[in-house]
């Protein structure tokens, strides 16, 4: 599989990760939010999980119609998140594939994840604690640890080591061993430690898929260390992935 260099970007060094990358670390002076890390009803990480029903349908489970027009039309992997409400900070995953027929099935999934502490927002901006909602192309990847199999380039570097603690004061470090950039505001075809933001610093970046640290994120998704590696070796760029993220209410519309 490919693999890609981060030095030749000559963009970070590991000690300075937290300063660049908004979308998924804490900033120290950050207020705080909604939680559902002390809701024991709220979903932790497990392992990876295969679908009950793998029955193939028309429409993915949840999907509205305005959501679905948003996916592009050579698209046949999805990955959807999908949060309970517009202000919760859990949410749950499901890899959906769509085959020859031009149906849709689960490949793998659920899976609990997080996302943003303030939850959910359909405008994005550096700061403000909440996830973007959308569908999103996912083609870029990498981490601290070495390549487990992605099909996806891959940029195995120590830049991506992160210190310091997350809101519901749990460690950090570790949650960037493996990451998939999530194209919002960012140039597709790039490491994911690419700083270049199109639409300008003031609209966040950063945003990426990686590993759980047990707590909510300032604009990722995080799932659980088990699911990252078997995460990256499904999406398959020749089925040209994406994302497709937000509270329940929105992905139905």
């Amino acid at each position: 599989m490919p693999v890609r260099q981060a030095a030749a970007y000559a963009l970070v060094s590991s000690v300075c990760v937290l300063a660049l990358l908004p979308g998924c670390t804490r900033e120290p002076s950050a207020p705080a939010g909604r939680s559902d890390a002390a809701n024991p009803a709220a979903p932790a990480p497990g392992p990876p999980a295969t679908p009950a029903d793998p029955t193939p349908v028309d429409r993915i489970p949840g999907v509205g119609p305005r959501t679905k027009a948003a996916i592009p039309d050579g698209t046949a992997q999805a990955l959807v998140v999908t949060g309970r409400t517009l202000d919760t900070n859990t949410s749950t995953a499901v890899l959906y594939e769509r085959d020859a027929t031009n149906r849709w099935r689960p490949k793998t999934g659920p899976w609990p994840a997080h996302n943003a502490l303030r939850g959910w927002t359909n405008d994005h901006s550096a700061g403000d604690l909440r996830s973007p909602i959308g569908v999103f192309r996912i083609g870029d990847a990498g981490g601290r640890l070495p390549d487990p199999g992605a099909r996806l380039p891959y940029d195995h570097d120590e830049a991506f080591s992160v210190q310091g603690t997350g809101f519901a004061g749990e460690p950090l470090e570790g949650s960037f061993d493996y990451v998939v950039a999530i194209d919002y505001n960012r140039v597709p075809g790039t490491t994911p430690l690419n700083k270049e933001r199109p639409l300008g610093a003031e609209k966040g970046g950063g945003v990426w898929i990686h590993v759980d640290h047990g707590g909510p994120t300032q604009a990722c998704i995080s799932l659980a260390r088990e699911v990252m590696p078997s995460l990256l070796r499904a999406l398959d760029p020749a089925r040209e992935p994406v994302i497709v993220m937000g509270p329940r209410d929105e992905l139905a519309r």
